[in-house]
């Protein structure tokens, strides 16, 4: 059962920056997970038990994990859906390895450039969605960073909507808090987490892929998941998902390798699972 967001996080995730990098949840468990990301957070949402924490009070870029924020305020602002918005020059970013697969001049709608945002995070649907924004994307920016401010997430700060700036910065902690306010919208849960969708671009049918390849393992039960990569912030990746009964959000940052960040995600879940059958 999803739950609304807990603004009583704080001091839980305070006791846990304290014991830096070491378990909390004593009564359960009773080693680390072996993270290999460079910083991380693992939270018990039913309980607000931080059950890891590793640099989770350290600033740092985000990459496209901003997206999730872009996708709040998109669907806080309630414009249509199905308002179709053309892709232009402006949306082409010049940062050395952005990609989209979007050509300019690409008429999608607002609901589709919000699905390949977060589920294919396609930087030119999260700049358009920014850009097509009452106000502009200056205005766009001032609401993300409103939003921030109203889920006291106090270390983060954002300056555009893709995730390619370096300055879009966060922690693990405050990402826990984003992560379950963003879960409490259906729109932003299906976006995120459906492995595919096509969309209609010219006379070609187009399919895009969900870039977190565990929404494709039915062992996995994600009600949310985002995925980031620019090189000044490393693989990231956000996530809640259903492990042995409870709902944990896992925040992981800064993975230089490959699959360390998947990886990551399942010696979470292999972790908890072992430790909590020991204690049954």
């Amino acid at each position: 059962m999803l739950t609304t967001p807990r603004m009583g996080l704080s001091p839980l995730i305070a006791l846990a920056l304290l014991l830096v990098a070491s378990p909390v949840w004593s009564v359960t468990v009773s080693r680390e997970p072996g993270i290999r990301s460079g910083a991380a957070l693992i939270l018990d949402e039913q309980t607000d038990e931080v059950l890891y924490a590793r640099r989770a009070d350290v600033p740092a870029p985000i990459a496209s994990i901003t997206k999730l924020m872009t996708a709040m305020v998109v669907t806080q602002a309630h414009q249509p859906l199905d308002e179709r918005i053309q892709i232009t020059t402006a949306d082409v970013s010049k940062s050395k390895g952005a990609y989209s697969r979007l050509p300019v001049g690409a008429m999608l709608t607002r609901g589709e450039l919000l699905h390949l945002a977060l589920m294919a995070s396609e930087n030119r649907a999260a700049h358009a969605l920014g850009r097509s924004y009452p106000g502009g994307e200056a205005a766009f920016v001032r609401a993300m960073n409103l939003e921030a401010r109203k889920l006291d997430m106090r270390h983060t700060h954002f300056v555009e909507p893709t995730g390619l700036s370096e300055d879009n910065v966060s922690t693990p902690a405050d990402l826990a808090k984003l992560v379950i306010a963003a879960s409490q919208n259906p729109t932003i849960r299906a976006y995120s987490t459906d492995p595919a969708h096509a969309v209609a671009l010219g006379r070609h049918l187009v399919e895009f892929h969900n870039t977190n390849s565990l929404v494709r393992n039915p062992a996995w039960d994600i009600a949310l998941q985002k995925t980031g990569y620019i090189a000044e912030a490393g693989r990231c990746l956000v996530m809640k998902a259903v492990i042995e009964g409870r709902s944990v959000v896992i925040v992981l940052l800064n993975s230089f390798g490959k699959y360390t960040r998947v990886a990551d995600a399942r010696r979470v879940r292999n972790w908890m699972e072992q430790q909590l059958s020991e204690h049954r």
